[in-house]
């Protein structure tokens, strides 16, 4: 009788952000501007500093890795989320969902590791500027960038695959607007512990090792600007840091707050939220913030702007 009431569904069916119609029309407008600011800016943001020379330094080429990472992991789970606002069939294939969970997952972890490079990075360019570009070389940048993606790989193969070898209930309902790992564990008949043991270990120790690695880069860099006995270049030397600094405390703050609550606190409504955030406002913010803040970016926009003026 127990082992009739599961089994390894062939999709999944998503409950949504919302069931509240008045609510549906708005927010299906809210998300489908910030998704295509999304695609724009990112996309943007990678052809500036591909075509801009000025912008060919290291800090620019993590940058737009980040970009990237943030133009991806949103297009993992925005046009089906945006789909399902309306459509009577909010269904996923059970491979659907695992490819889902993956992208996102990847170019999430991605995104998160590489804010330790560019710490690092900064460290390099403020500690020993003169020699930065030799320091940070480019066979150094490709290593740093293969890395990051060699350990958002591991990470992502290990949660994908131990999420989808567990058995299910024949409800297939996850309430949820795309395939996350907690809300996937909820459906569960198998024992999760592993899985949730597997989640606090692997992604306690990819949190601790970045926030660890940013925090002494930072003290580094501290101690560093202390060495600068002008005003004007410590504060050049804060600025540069500023933006990075922003991103990191927003993106952890957000992750901290998902994935390390005691279940108990868990709120099924506020968890969709803060995903929300997790995979629309933070991609949007990221291009923002690194461009309203980095005299570079803006000269280089400027540049461009004027150019296609000249151009038409």
């Amino acid at each position: 009788m127990m082992e009739s009431n599961y089994y390894n569904p062939r999709e999944f069916i998503f409950l949504g952000i919302t069931s509240d119609p008045d609510l549906k029309v708005p927010l299906f407008v809210l998300c489908l501007i910030i998704y295509l600011f999304i695609v724009l800016a990112n996309l943007g943001m990678i052809i500036l500093i591909r075509i801009e020379t000025q912008l060919h330094l290291p800090m620019y080429f993590f940058l737009s890795h980040m970009s990237f990472c943030d133009l991806c992991y949103p297009s993992a789970i925005g046009p089906k989320m945006l789909l399902d606002f309306f459509a009577k069939d909010k269904s996923i294939s059970f491979t659907g969902c695992a490819l889902q969970m993956f992208f996102d997952s990847f170019f999430g972890d991605s995104d998160c590791l590489l804010l330790a490079v560019m710490a690092f990075d900064r460290y390099m360019a403020i500690s020993n500027p003169l020699f930065y570009t030799v320091n940070v070389s480019s066979r150094v940048c490709y290593s740093l960038i293969t890395g990051v993606y060699m350990v958002g790989l591991t990470d992502t193969l290990i949660h994908t695959t131990l999420t989808f070898t567990v058995s299910f209930y024949r409800s297939k309902e996850i309430n949820h607007f795309f395939c996350d790992i907690p809300p996937l564990l909820s459906l569960s008949c198998s024992d999760t512990q592993i899985n949730e043991l597997m989640l606090f270990i692997v992604f306690g120790f990819s949190e601790m090792v970045t926030i660890s690695e940013v925090l002494i880069s930072y003290c580094y860099i501290f101690l560093s600007v202390l060495k600068i006995h002008s005003t004007e270049g410590r504060s050049k030397a804060f600025s540069t840091c500023s933006s990075h600094i922003t991103v990191f405390t927003i993106f952890q703050g957000t992750v901290l707050f998902m994935y390390f609550r005691p279940s108990s606190t868990h709120l099924l409504d506020q968890d969709k939220m803060t995903s929300l955030f997790y995979t629309l406002v933070i991609p949007m913010l990221n291009p923002l913030i690194y461009s309203l803040r980095n005299k570079d970016v803006k000269k280089a926009l400027g540049k461009f702007f004027l150019l296609l003026l000249l151009f038409y």
